[in-house]
């Protein structure tokens, strides 16, 4: 009876989240003086997650709409891909984003030598390429699991720990396989990003001018919430022990990575972001003369 409900949130949530980051994309290329490396990876960020949220809830909308709540095994399978593929390159492509806060703020002379071109295209290629081959492996060693007991996956998508529940025999390889991933993939960005704005911090308090340290941290402001969101529900989901496992919240943390974290991601870089809203209202305004 809430189906109706359910359907109608989703539906203005994606069509929030399409719109923002898509928002973004053109505002951050119709304005020459943002094109610089740091919104180079904010349109990286902001088309993945077009394609992240576009995987899982145009298919929860059909669920909800029609009740037909089934999936193929391919499906299933290129729905679990295209998830980690997209996560695992979000990961990277934070990294690469708190890299560039970090020459930035600490290497300011040496900012446009260090981030030129090419090495901007370079960390979002590795990114994307470094979520690709992580996802294919990924995937296919869980789909090559014996699945006889229910098919019916306790969760809103076709995520790893909810499939593992479902095959047959010991998994216990399979789910170190997860760990070992999530540490590499999850984990270890994470940590780089904190070694980032470990030094960047250190900067900013050293700075003499009150201007200049409120400029800094407003530049790196809207990186880390976004951060705090993607790897603190990742984190939870993926490396929680088996003994805590549960279903309900398990739910909710896919909910909040695949719908709720994309839609806000653009919110939180306009908010935040003085050079974003500038643009927004330039455009708006030569709309309005024209």
């Amino acid at each position: 009876h809430l189906q109706h409900l359910f359907f109608s949130v989703f539906l203005v949530t994606y069509i929030v989240t399409l719109a923002g980051n898509l928002l973004i994309i053109v505002l951050t290329l119709a304005d020459p003086a943002l094109h610089t490396p740091m919104y180079f990876f904010l349109r990286n960020l902001s088309f993945l997650e077009m394609c992240y949220t576009s995987v899982n809830v145009p298919k929860k909308l059909r669920n909800l709409l029609s009740g037909d709540k089934t999936i193929s095994v391919i499906g299933c399978a290129m729905e679990t891909y295209f998830t980690f593929f997209l996560g695992g390159s979000e990961s990277f492509l934070l990294v690469s984003m708190a890299y560039d806060r970090y020459v930035a703020i600490c290497k300011p002379l040496h900012y446009a030598v260090v981030m030129n071109r090419k090495m901007s295209t370079g960390l979002a290629a590795g990114s994307w390429l470094s979520g690709f081959l992580m996802s294919f492996g990924h995937t296919s060693m869980v789909f090559i699991l014996p699945f006889c007991r229910s098919h019916e996956i306790n969760n809103f998508f076709c995520d790893i720990p909810p499939l593992l529940k479902l095959a047959c025999g010991d998994t216990s390889r399979n789910e170190m396989a997860v760990f070992m991933v999530v540490m590499s993939f999850v984990t270890f960005p994470f940590m780089l990003i904190l070694m980032s704005y470990f030094y960047i911090i250190s900067t900013i308090l050293r700075m003499s001018s009150e201007e200049g340290r409120r400029k800094s941290f407003s530049t790196c402001s809207s990186h880390l919430v976004v951060v705090t969101l993607f790897y603190g529900s990742a984190c939870i989901m993926y490396l929680k022990p088996n003994s805590s496992y549960s279903p309900d919240i398990d739910k909710f943390l896919s909910l909040s990575y695949t719908v709720i974290t994309p839609m806000l991601n653009p919110i939180i870089y306009s908010l935040r972001n003085k050079e974003v809203k500038g643009a927004f209202w330039k455009m708006v305004g030569r709309k309005r003369f024209c």
